[in-house]
C-alpha cells in the first residue's frame, strides 16, 4: 500500500479536512478516512461493508468486472489445473508455491496431523444422530483448544505455524467423522498413504468390513474442488475469522467462528440451493415458465447458482467447475443425469436471455458443484461442511496474516443510532 500523491478534500460546515488516496498492487484505489472522525466529527455509513476496505492484505485479488481471481497472483484457472490442494494451501500460507521438495515436506507435515486426540471422539457421541454435521463441525472446532494448547499462544510465531498446519490437517478428519456420526457407520481413521483429497474420500466412504479404493478421477476433482473454494478475499466468513482474531481469541475459535458465518444459507448453502431448484422445475420442459416467474419481481422466486455479489461478469471458477462436472458424471457412467439435463438447458437459456445479459447474471462456482457433489455420493447436508474444509486455508492465512501485521488492531464497527433519545423513568413506576 502506498499514498498515490492524490487527496481528497471534504467540507462539512465549518470543518474542511484531506484524505489521502491510497493505491495496491492491482484493484481500486482506496480512499483513507482513519481520521475523518477526529477530523470532521463524523463516520461513514456502509451497511455490509461494501464500499468499505477493513483491512490490507496480499493474499487474494479480485476484480469483478473482469471475472479475474488471483491466489498470491496467481490465476484461479492454472492452479486449478496445474496445483494440487495442498500446493494452493502452502502458497496462501507463504506467498509462494512450493517447489517438489518442499511440497513432499509440507503435505508429510500435514499428514503428521490428521489424527484427533482421542478423547475428541466422545464429543461426537455427545450431538444427536440428526445433528446438522455444521453443528458438529462447529463445537468440534471449537473444542480442539482444549486440546492443543501448544498452538494457542498468538504472540508465539512457531505457536500460530503449528495451528495453522493442524486446522489444515483435522478439518477433513473432523468433517468426515461428523457424516459417519450422522449415518452410524464407524469412524474411518486417516491413512498417511494418500493424498489430502483421497484420504478425505477414504474417511467419508471407507468401511473397515471392506477394502476401499479411491477413484483418482473422483480424487482429482475433489482436489479441483477444494482449490476453488480455498480463498475469496473478504467475504462474510473470512471477515468474521478477521474481526473475532482482532480481539486475541485463539485461532480454533477464530476458524469455528468462521464456519458458523459459513453455514448462512445466503453463504455457503448457495450448491444446495441450486439442487433445490433444479428439484422444483422438475423437467426442461418447465424451464421456459420458471423463467417467466424470476423475471417477474413479485413471484419471490430467484435463479440460484446465477450472478454474483462480487463478479459482474463471469465467476471464473464456473467453467473449471463446468468441466470437472463433465469428468466426473463420465468416470461415473451417469449419461442421463436428470438434473445434469436441467442445468445445461438452464444455462443455455439464461445466458442467451436478454434479460439476465443484461443483468450479468452469468452461472457461478456454485451452479455445477452441487451436482458433481450429488454425483460422487455426497449428501446436500455435507456441502456446506466440504465448503468449510477448503476455506480454513483461506480463513487460516488471512487470520495469520493479521496476526502479524504491524499495529493491527481490534475490529470495532461503528453505527448510525436511530433509536429513542434519551429519556427519564416516569417517578410513578
Amino acid at each position: 500500500m502506498s499514498t498515490t500523491g492524490v487527496s481528497a478534500k471534504v467540507t462539512l460546515g465549518e470543518k474542511t479536512a484531506e484524505f489521502p488516496l491510497l493505491t495496491g498492487t492491482l484493484g481500486q484505489d482506496v480512499l483513507d478516512i482513519r481520521r475523518i472522525a477526529a477530523d470532521l466529527d463524523v463516520f461513514t455509513f456502509d451497511p455490509g461493508y461494501g464500499e468499505t476496505a477493513a483491512c490490507e492484505s496480499k493474499i487474494t485479488f479480485i476484480d469483478g468486472e473482469k471475472g479475474v481471481l488471483l491466489h498470491r497472483g496467481y490465476p484461479i484457472e492454472q492452479l486449478a489445473e496445474r496445483a494440487t490442494f495442498p500446493e494452493v494451501a502452502y502458497l496462501l500460507l507463504y506467498g509462494e508455491l512450493p517447489d517438489k521438495a518442499k511440497s513432499a515436506e509440507f503435505e508429510q507435515v500435514i499428514k503428521s496431523h490428521t489424527l484427533l486426540h482421542e478423547q475428541i471422539r466422545n464429543f461426537f457421541n455427545g450431538f444427536r444422530r440428526d445433528a446438522h454435521p455444521m453443528a458438529i463441525m462447529c463445537g468440534t472446532v471449537g473444542g480442539l483448544s482444549a486440546f492443543y494448547h501448544d498452538g494457542i499462544d498468538i504472540s508465539n510465531e512457531a505457536s500460530r505455524e503449528l495451528s495453522a498446519l493442524r486446522l489444515i490437517a483435522k478439518i477433513p478428519t473432523i468433517a468426515a467423522w461428523a457424516y459417519k456420526y450422522t449415518v452410524g457407520e464407524p469412524f474411518v481413521y486417516p491413512r498417511n498413504d494418500l493424498t489430502y483429497a483421497e484420504n478425505f474420500l477414504s474417511m467419508m466412504f471407507a468401511k473397515p468390513s471392506e477394502p476401499y479404493v479411491v477413484n483418482p478421477v473422483l480424487a482429482r476433482a475433489m482436489d479441483r474442488i477444494l482449490i476453488l473454494h480455498a480463498d475469496h478475499e473478504q467475504n462474510a466468513s473470512t471477515s468474521t475469522v478477521r474481526l473475532a482474531g482482532s480481539t486475541g481469541a485463539n485461532p480454533f475459535a477464530c476458524i469455528a467462528a468462521g464456519i458458523a458465518a459459513l453455514w448462512g444459507p445466503a453463504h455457503g448453502g448457495a450448491n444446495e440451493a441450486v439442487l433445490k431448484m433444479l428439484a422444483e422445475i422438475g423437467h426442461r420442459d418447465n424451464i421456459p415458465a420458471f423463467i417467466e416467474k424470476v423475471k417477474d419481481k413479485n413471484s419471490g422466486v430467484r435463479l440460484m447458482g446465477f450472478g454474483h455479489r462480487v463478479y459482474k461478469n463471469f465467476d471464473p471458477r464456473a467453467k473449471i467447475m463446468q468441466a470437472t462436472c463433465h469428468e466426473v458424471l463420465n468416470e461415473l457412467g451417469i449419461k442421463d443425469d436428470p438434473l445434469l439435463d436441467l442445468a445445461v438447458e438452464l444455462e443455455r437459456i439464461a445466458v442467451e436471455d436478454e434479460y439476465f445479459v443484461k443483468r450479468k447474471l452469468y452461472p457461478n462456482v456454485d451452479f455445477y458443484s452441487g451436482i458433481i457433489l450429488k454425483a460422487m455420493g455426497i449428501p446436500t447436508s455435507m456441502f456446506t461442511v466440504l465448503f468449510a474444509v477448503a476455506r480454513t486455508t483461506g480463513w487460516i492465512s488471512q487470520w495469520k496474516e493479521m496476526i502479524e501485521e504491524p499495529g493491527q488492531r481490534i475490529g470495532r464497527p461503528r453505527q448510525l443510532y436511530t433509536g429513542s433519545p434519551r429519556r427519564d423513568i416516569p417517578a410513578s413506576l
